[in-house]
Protein backbone atom coordinates (compact mmCIF):
# COMPACT_ATOMS: atom_id res chain seq x y z
CA UNK A 1 0.00 0.00 0.00
CA UNK A 2 2.85 2.34 0.85
CA UNK A 3 4.58 1.64 -2.47
CA UNK A 4 1.38 2.31 -4.36
CA UNK A 5 0.89 5.60 -2.52
CA UNK A 6 4.44 6.65 -3.35
CA UNK A 7 4.03 5.82 -7.03
CA UNK A 8 0.78 7.76 -7.07
CA UNK A 9 2.47 10.79 -5.49
CA UNK A 10 5.45 10.42 -7.81
CA UNK A 11 3.24 10.39 -10.89
CA UNK A 12 1.41 13.46 -9.70
CA UNK A 13 4.68 15.31 -9.03
CA UNK A 14 6.53 14.12 -12.14
CA UNK A 15 6.53 17.50 -13.86
CA UNK A 16 7.71 19.28 -10.72
CA UNK A 17 10.60 16.83 -10.32
CA UNK A 18 11.56 17.06 -13.99
CA UNK A 19 11.46 20.84 -13.78
CA UNK A 20 13.77 20.81 -10.77
CA UNK A 21 16.10 18.32 -12.44
CA UNK A 22 16.22 20.44 -15.59
CA UNK A 23 17.10 23.52 -13.54
CA UNK A 24 19.85 21.61 -11.70
CA UNK A 25 21.35 20.32 -14.95
CA UNK A 26 21.15 23.77 -16.60
CA UNK A 27 22.79 25.58 -13.70
CA UNK A 28 25.48 22.94 -13.29
CA UNK A 29 26.27 22.86 -17.01
CA UNK A 30 26.51 26.64 -17.33
CA UNK A 31 28.61 26.94 -14.17
CA UNK A 32 30.98 24.15 -15.25
CA UNK A 33 31.44 25.57 -18.76
CA UNK A 34 31.91 29.17 -17.60
CA UNK A 35 34.10 28.14 -14.67
CA UNK A 36 36.24 25.88 -16.84
CA UNK A 37 36.82 28.55 -19.50
CA UNK A 38 37.73 31.20 -16.94
CA UNK A 39 39.75 28.63 -14.99
CA UNK A 40 41.98 28.01 -18.02
CA UNK A 41 42.84 31.71 -18.11
CA UNK A 42 43.45 31.66 -14.35
CA UNK A 43 45.83 28.74 -14.76
CA UNK A 44 47.66 30.48 -17.63
CA UNK A 45 48.01 33.64 -15.55
CA UNK A 46 49.43 31.68 -12.62
CA UNK A 47 52.10 30.08 -14.81
CA UNK A 48 52.90 32.61 -17.53
CA UNK A 49 51.59 35.93 -16.22
CA UNK A 50 53.71 38.82 -15.00
CA UNK A 51 54.53 39.17 -11.33
CA UNK A 52 51.69 41.58 -10.55
CA UNK A 53 49.16 39.51 -12.47
CA UNK A 54 50.31 36.32 -10.73
CA UNK A 55 49.94 37.95 -7.32
CA UNK A 56 46.42 39.18 -8.13
CA UNK A 57 45.29 35.85 -9.54
CA UNK A 58 46.93 33.95 -6.66
CA UNK A 59 45.02 36.10 -4.17
CA UNK A 60 41.81 35.44 -6.13
CA UNK A 61 42.24 31.66 -6.14
CA UNK A 62 43.26 31.47 -2.48
CA UNK A 63 40.36 33.64 -1.31
CA UNK A 64 37.74 31.89 -3.42
CA UNK A 65 38.95 28.38 -2.59
CA UNK A 66 38.99 29.26 1.10
CA UNK A 67 35.43 30.64 1.05
CA UNK A 68 32.47 28.28 1.57
CA UNK A 69 30.26 27.94 -1.49
CA UNK A 70 27.21 29.01 0.53
CA UNK A 71 28.90 32.32 1.36
CA UNK A 72 29.66 32.87 -2.33
CA UNK A 73 26.05 32.11 -3.23
CA UNK A 74 24.68 34.56 -0.67
CA UNK A 75 27.24 37.21 -1.60
CA UNK A 76 26.57 36.94 -5.34
CA UNK A 77 22.85 37.40 -4.73
CA UNK A 78 22.65 39.97 -1.94
CA UNK A 79 25.81 41.98 -2.60
CA UNK A 80 24.97 42.36 -6.27
CA UNK A 81 21.46 43.52 -5.32
CA UNK A 82 22.91 46.03 -2.85
CA UNK A 83 25.19 47.30 -5.63
CA UNK A 84 22.16 47.89 -7.85
CA UNK A 85 22.79 44.89 -10.10
CA UNK A 86 19.68 42.76 -10.38
CA UNK A 87 21.04 39.35 -11.33
CA UNK A 88 18.13 37.29 -10.09
CA UNK A 89 18.52 34.00 -8.20
CA UNK A 90 19.30 31.90 -11.29
CA UNK A 91 22.04 34.17 -12.64
CA UNK A 92 23.49 34.83 -9.18
CA UNK A 93 23.68 31.10 -8.54
CA UNK A 94 25.49 30.46 -11.81
CA UNK A 95 27.92 33.30 -11.05
CA UNK A 96 28.73 31.93 -7.59
CA UNK A 97 29.30 28.38 -8.81
CA UNK A 98 31.28 29.51 -11.86
CA UNK A 99 33.59 31.64 -9.72
CA UNK A 100 34.15 28.77 -7.30
CA UNK A 101 34.70 26.35 -10.17
CA UNK A 102 37.19 28.66 -11.89
CA UNK A 103 39.44 28.84 -8.83
CA UNK A 104 39.69 25.05 -8.68
CA UNK A 105 40.10 24.61 -12.44
CA UNK A 106 42.77 27.30 -12.39
CA UNK A 107 44.82 25.33 -9.87
CA UNK A 108 44.31 22.13 -11.85
CA UNK A 109 45.48 23.78 -15.07
CA UNK A 110 48.43 25.38 -13.27
CA UNK A 111 49.61 22.04 -11.96
CA UNK A 112 49.19 20.36 -15.35
CA UNK A 113 51.10 23.08 -17.20
CA UNK A 114 53.93 23.13 -14.70
CA UNK A 115 54.30 19.36 -15.06
CA UNK A 116 55.18 19.74 -18.74
CA UNK A 117 58.97 19.94 -19.27
CA UNK A 118 60.11 23.50 -20.07
CA UNK A 119 62.16 22.18 -22.92
CA UNK A 120 59.02 21.72 -24.99
CA UNK A 121 58.13 25.40 -24.68
CA UNK A 122 61.66 26.41 -25.56
CA UNK A 123 61.64 24.09 -28.58
CA UNK A 124 58.37 25.63 -29.77
CA UNK A 125 59.91 29.12 -29.50
CA UNK A 126 62.96 27.92 -31.39
CA UNK A 127 60.89 26.91 -34.41
CA UNK A 128 59.04 30.23 -34.40
CA UNK A 129 55.69 29.31 -32.84
CA UNK A 130 53.78 32.08 -31.09
CA UNK A 131 52.60 31.58 -27.51
CA UNK A 132 49.02 30.90 -28.66
CA UNK A 133 50.28 28.31 -31.17
CA UNK A 134 52.51 26.75 -28.53
CA UNK A 135 49.63 26.55 -26.08
CA UNK A 136 47.07 25.08 -28.47
CA UNK A 137 49.41 22.67 -30.28
CA UNK A 138 51.98 21.68 -27.65
CA UNK A 139 50.95 22.51 -24.09
CA UNK A 140 47.17 22.14 -23.95
CA UNK A 141 46.88 18.61 -25.47
CA UNK A 142 49.29 17.32 -22.82
CA UNK A 143 47.78 19.33 -19.98
CA UNK A 144 44.27 18.20 -20.88
CA UNK A 145 45.14 14.55 -20.30
CA UNK A 146 46.37 15.38 -16.81
CA UNK A 147 43.44 17.69 -16.03
CA UNK A 148 40.61 15.32 -16.89
CA UNK A 149 40.37 13.23 -13.68
CA UNK A 150 40.45 16.30 -11.44
CA UNK A 151 38.07 18.15 -13.78
CA UNK A 152 35.52 15.35 -13.46
CA UNK A 153 35.71 15.60 -9.67
CA UNK A 154 35.26 19.38 -9.80
CA UNK A 155 32.29 19.09 -12.18
CA UNK A 156 30.63 16.58 -9.86
CA UNK A 157 31.19 18.95 -6.94
CA UNK A 158 29.42 21.72 -8.86
CA UNK A 159 26.35 19.49 -9.28
CA UNK A 160 26.29 18.81 -5.56
CA UNK A 161 26.94 22.48 -4.76
CA UNK A 162 23.89 23.45 -6.83
CA UNK A 163 21.73 22.21 -3.93
CA UNK A 164 22.84 25.31 -1.97
CA UNK A 165 21.04 27.59 -4.43
CA UNK A 166 17.74 26.72 -2.81
CA UNK A 167 18.60 29.26 -0.08
CA UNK A 168 18.20 32.11 -2.57
CA UNK A 169 15.04 30.66 -4.09
CA UNK A 170 16.35 28.79 -7.13
CA UNK A 171 13.82 26.06 -7.89
CA UNK A 172 16.38 23.31 -8.43
CA UNK A 173 15.88 19.63 -7.67
CA UNK A 174 16.36 19.81 -3.89
CA UNK A 175 13.95 22.71 -3.41
CA UNK A 176 11.33 21.05 -5.62
CA UNK A 177 11.76 17.83 -3.64
CA UNK A 178 11.27 19.68 -0.37
CA UNK A 179 8.11 21.31 -1.74
CA UNK A 180 6.71 17.89 -2.65
CA UNK A 181 7.59 16.46 0.76
CA UNK A 182 5.87 19.38 2.49
CA UNK A 183 2.62 18.22 0.85
CA UNK A 184 2.80 14.44 1.22
CA UNK A 185 5.34 13.96 4.08
CA UNK A 186 7.07 11.13 2.20
CA UNK A 187 10.53 12.42 3.06
CA UNK A 188 12.45 9.14 2.89
CA UNK A 189 11.10 8.12 -0.50
CA UNK A 190 11.50 11.46 -2.23
CA UNK A 191 14.90 12.28 -0.75
CA UNK A 192 16.07 8.86 -1.92
CA UNK A 193 14.70 9.65 -5.39
CA UNK A 194 16.50 13.01 -5.41
CA UNK A 195 19.73 11.30 -4.38
CA UNK A 196 19.34 8.78 -7.19
CA UNK A 197 18.82 11.59 -9.74
CA UNK A 198 21.92 13.44 -8.52
CA UNK A 199 23.85 10.19 -8.85
CA UNK A 200 22.65 9.74 -12.44
CA UNK A 201 23.78 13.25 -13.37
CA UNK A 202 27.21 12.79 -11.80
CA UNK A 203 27.54 9.33 -13.33
CA UNK A 204 26.89 10.92 -16.72
CA UNK A 205 29.66 13.45 -16.07
CA UNK A 206 32.02 10.64 -15.11
CA UNK A 207 31.20 8.71 -18.29
CA UNK A 208 31.75 11.84 -20.37
CA UNK A 209 35.13 12.35 -18.71
CA UNK A 210 36.11 8.75 -19.42
CA UNK A 211 35.05 9.14 -23.05
CA UNK A 212 37.14 12.29 -23.53
CA UNK A 213 40.03 10.62 -21.71
CA UNK A 214 39.94 7.71 -24.17
CA UNK A 215 39.77 10.06 -27.14
CA UNK A 216 42.74 12.11 -25.98
CA UNK A 217 44.89 9.20 -24.80
CA UNK A 218 48.16 8.58 -26.56
CA UNK A 219 48.22 5.41 -28.68
CA UNK A 220 50.02 2.61 -26.90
Amino acid sequence: MSSFAFLEQLWGARYVILSGLGTTVSISLLAIVAGSLFGVFVGLALVYGGRVLRLVVRAYTDIIRGTPVLVLVLASYYVSAAAGIDLGPFSAGILALAVFCSSHIGEIVRGALQAIPKGQTEAAKAIGLTFSQTFTSVLWPQALRQCLPAWVNTAAEMVKASTLLSVIGVAELLLRTQEIISRNFMSLQFYFLAGALYFIVNFGIERLGKYVERKTALPS
